[in-house]
């Protein structure tokens, strides 16, 4: 029997199987305090790797070299030789050679700039040397710690206004918090380097996940709000349904994004190598993954907890219990009669039923009692008068 992807939605759309998101959210809880953990001992640990950008130093290229091999401990050996400073060397596309080491004096930098033309023999021109100071990264850090701040603060006022109740907008920031921290955490343990580009992405990915858990939350508020209105499932359920119905595409959606965000970061790690590109490509593909996560496993379950203890909640979790009961009630006696073979109820016969169960005899799905019309004969016949009375 061959799986059809669009089978599992059409079932989860209409409630036919049901992944128990909300019944497990403890678990789904406890995964994520335990990657959180991991994520906070990486930056309190390894810390993240600040790039030139942000601690300040000097930057040479070597361009054009056709003799790449033992490249890193060459140009180390070049660039300490002459400097006594730390050096990072990394490969930048398929001929160039990037050195960075902590501030040197202009006459170490020409001297190092020297050493690496003579290493790999190129001509001194071919060999740039720059001078980025920390102040550049400071004002950086600042003005994104700015803009996020603001963003959260908007997102937060747009979602209780939108949503009706500032859970909403609580439960979506913490998803938030978790696609952050996690997205810095894996940084932390990998060592890849913080530029700009990876600020600019983690701002990005924001914007992704919220996007997701929006869409989420306007199924949940759709679902709940008829469950108020009805009575046949608990918030818990309506909330869980939503999740379901919402959670083939935000799979769809995380997947689409993910194959060019791929692309360039293949691109990026096989052919241009460290680069805006390739940083903004990293960022973003490990905060799609976690946004995806959050949106489906942890935001929604949220919202169900802070809200389980509201007197309207309680109060609906008690008549969806009973009208389940009572479905279910109808269903064994239904069976028994079909076991004894007696003529089944009206109740079992009435009708198709929705999807919280069977509905009860002489309803509509509106609600309204109708008139049950005998089965024998035709309805609305006219009287016939007796022919000694015409």
């Amino acid at each position: 029997m061959s799986f059809s992807f669009a089978q599992l939605g059409n079932d989860l759309y209409s409630g036919t199987r049901s992944v128990p998101v909300v019944a497990r959210r403890r678990r789904f809880y406890l995964g994520s305090v335990a990657v959180i953990v991991v994520a906070l001992l990486g930056l309190g640990i390894q810390q993240l790797n600040l790039g030139l950008e942000f601690k300040g130093g000097s930057e040479f290229r070597v361009s054009g070299t056709t003799d790449t091999e033992g490249y890193e401990s060459r140009a180390r050996d070049a660039a300490t030789l002459e400097s006594g400073a730390d050096v990072n060397v990394t490969l930048v596309g398929a001929d160039t050679i990037r050195v960075q080491t902590s501030r040197l004096s202009d006459a170490d930098s020409a001297d190092v700039r020297a050493s690496l033309a003579q290493e790999f023999g190129v001509p001194t021109e071919d060999v740039s040397a720059t001078f980025v100071g920390p102040s550049w990264g400071a004002t950086v850090s600042q003005k994104a710690l700015q803009a996020l701040v603001i963003f959260l603060v908007l997102v937060s006022l747009v979602m209780a206004l939108y949503f009706r109740t500032w859970k909403m907008s609580l439960a979506a920031l913490v998803a938030l918090g978790h696609d952050l921290v996690i997205t810095a955490g894996i940084y932390a343990w990998t060592g890849f380097e913080v530029s700009p580009a990876t600020m600019i992405g983690f701002l990005t990915v924001l914007g992704y996940s919220l996007y997701d858990t929006v869409v989420v939350f306007d199924k949940v508020r759709e679902n709940t709000t008829e469950a108020f209105a009805n009575g046949r499932r608990s918030y818990a359920q309506a909330a869980n349904l939503a999740v379901n119905q919402t959670m083939v595409r935000s799979i769809n959606t995380t997947v689409v994004a993910l194959l060019p965000i791929t692309a360039v970061l293949v691109v990026g790690v096989l052919l241009l190598g460290p680069g805006t590109l390739t940083d903004l490509s990293v960022v973003l593909f490990i905060g799609l993954l976690a946004g995806a996560y959050s949106s489906i496993f942890i935001a929604t379950p949220l919202l169900v907890s802070l809200r389980s203890k509201e007197a309207r909640v309680v109060d609906l979790a008690k008549k969806a219990q009973a009208y389940q009961n009572r479905a279910i009630k109808r269903e064994r006696d239904a069976a028994r009669e079909l076991e004894a073979g007696e003529p089944v109820g009206a109740a079992a016969v009435s009708g198709p039923r929705d999807e919280a169960g069977p509905r009860e005899e002489g309803a509509t799905l509106t609600g309204r009692a109708v008139h049950q019309y005998a089965r024998s004969g035709p309805r609305n016949q006219p009287k016939r008068t007796p022919k000694s009375k015409r």
